[in-house]
């Protein structure tokens, strides 16, 4: 195997003192804290990602190099980097740090640790981390806010859920919200390598090799979350036997197995990528709910982002489907919806509910069409006046009332009055004659012949 088809960890010193020994050992077998608690960030530039609200000059970075900080509320998925960041920042404003869990938490504990905190104002301060804070319920978050209000705690609270509709607003409006993104998927190979190096907290003494497409593989398929990353890591490390030569070597098979998938011809940036969306949107348009199913699968296994596939089932609602049955886009917008506010893997259930709506559903493209023909003929050089009896103030150029006033429909029976809205004979949209658009169609006709 070629030497740049490998990634090494750096080898196990030449050394026969028992410290060595010690410390290899324990890098060997984990010791007793898990590979993702190990290499949690120790400073601001340890973290990797988040660059939108910790790149230079960004509000959160100036507010901790600052030390000018303030109630926060982090929320975003799992494994993106909360409860480190909360970490970091303690350590970086030297303050102390209070760890709180909402699902194991109460007011007594709450209260015991606000009422602690009193002891070190005016010293150094006190960051109160709170975990999943919207497990909390309205009466446990309002026993903060007299010790957020003083200035007894800093809070910082971390969740997954959308902070303005699960924390209470008295909460939220002392606080800067931040949205913490996952991870892209060089964010997590750098920490993998990273993990790799590290003698002292990660996996650097282990004398591990892994290649680069086990490493290329791993960071697709954790989808965002460096804790799995790490994790999954650590296991293919420490469960892989040595060969004789001693080297422990964790290719593209062994981490598949570690994690249980498989690596996928499917590459987010090249052919793969292409050709699977258009072989989805191709099924829809098709009405084949089976084969709709099928790449939305593949997309979902290979790793691609649910909100890209989502988005374009969106598009396709109004594209392809219309005015044949005007609930698809409502359907699809909550699908939207939905995958961000659910997150994977329980979105894949939601998207496989709209994709059969969506394929199944009566096709018509006059909409799409109608827009693309008008705005030909707009390209083209045709562009009209509006009529006069249409324009907002209901005067002539030369400042008379126009002659033919504007007609307002809900006076006409069917409220519905023939009259000039456009200058012009052309036919824009066309409604076919599946599904609703058959009963528009008919609607329109009886205009016509009434006009």
């Amino acid at each position: 195997m070629a030497n740049d088809d490998l990634f090494h960890a750096a080898q196990v010193p030449d050394d026969d003192s028992d410290d060595a020994d010690e410390g290899a050992s324990q890098s060997r077998h984990g010791g007793t804290m898990p590979l993702a608690a190990r290499m949690r960030p120790r400073s601001l530039d340890d973290i990797v990602g988040q660059d939108h609200i910790l790149g230079p000059g960004r509000l959160l970075r100036r507010v901790i190099e600052a030390d000018r900080l303030t109630n926060l509320i982090f929320f975003g998925p799992p494994g993106c980097g909360k409860t480190s960041l909360a970490e970091v920042i303690a350590k970086a404003t030297r303050r102390r740090f209070e760890r709180v869990s909402g699902v194991v938490g109460n007011v007594a504990s709450l209260r015991a640790i606000c009422e602690g905190a009193r002891n070190f104002l005016g010293i150094r301060g006190t960051v109160l981390f709170i975990d999943e804070i919207h497990r909390f319920n309205k009466a446990q978050q309002d026993v903060l806010l007299p010790y957020v209000e003083d200035g007894t705690v800093v809070l910082i609270g971390a969740t997954t859920h959308n902070p303005q509709i699960f924390i209470n607003t008295p909460l939220t409006s002392r606080s800067l919200v931040f949205e913490l993104k996952p991870l892209d998927t060089a964010a997590v190979e750098t920490l993998l390598r990273r993990a790799l190096t590290d003698k002292e907290h990660g996996l650097g003494r282990s004398g591990a090799v892994v290649t680069d497409d086990a490493l290329a593989f791993l960071a697709e398929v954790c989808e965002g979350d460096a804790r799995r990353a790490l994790t999954a890591l650590e296991v293919a490390v420490l469960s892989t036997p040595p060969a004789e030569d001693g080297a422990i070597l964790v290719d593209a098979a062994t981490m598949q197995d570690c994690v249980q998938r498989k690596i996928l011809a499917y590459d987010r940036n090249e052919d793969g990528h292409y050709d699977t969306i258009s072989a989805f949107i191709k099924s829809m348009r098709g009405s084949d709910p089976h084969a709709a199913i099928y790449w939305l699968a593949k997309m979902l296994e290979a790793g691609e982002d649910p909100r890209f596939i989502v988005r374009r089932m969106v598009i396709f609602a109004s594209e392809d489907i219309g005015n044949a049955d005007p609930r698809a886009l409502t359907v699809a917008v909550s699908a939207y919806q939905a995958v961000d506010f659910v997150g994977m893997p329980e979105a894949r259930i939601v998207l496989a509910h709209a994709v059969t709506y969506l394929a199944t559903a009566p096709k018509s493209n006059a909409s799409y069409m109608a827009v693309e023909a008008a705005a030909a003929d707009i390209r083209a050089g045709r562009v009209l006046p509006v009529p006069e009896h249409l324009k907002n103030v209901h005067v002539t150029a030369a400042g008379k009332e126009d002659p033919k006033p504007y007609l307002y429909p809900h006076d006409f029976a069917g409220h519905h009055v023939a009259q000039e809205y456009i200058p012009t004979s052309a036919r824009y949209y066309k409604p076919g004659n599946l599904g609703y658009e058959e009963t528009i169609a008919r609607r329109m006709k009886a205009w016509e012949d009434a006009q």
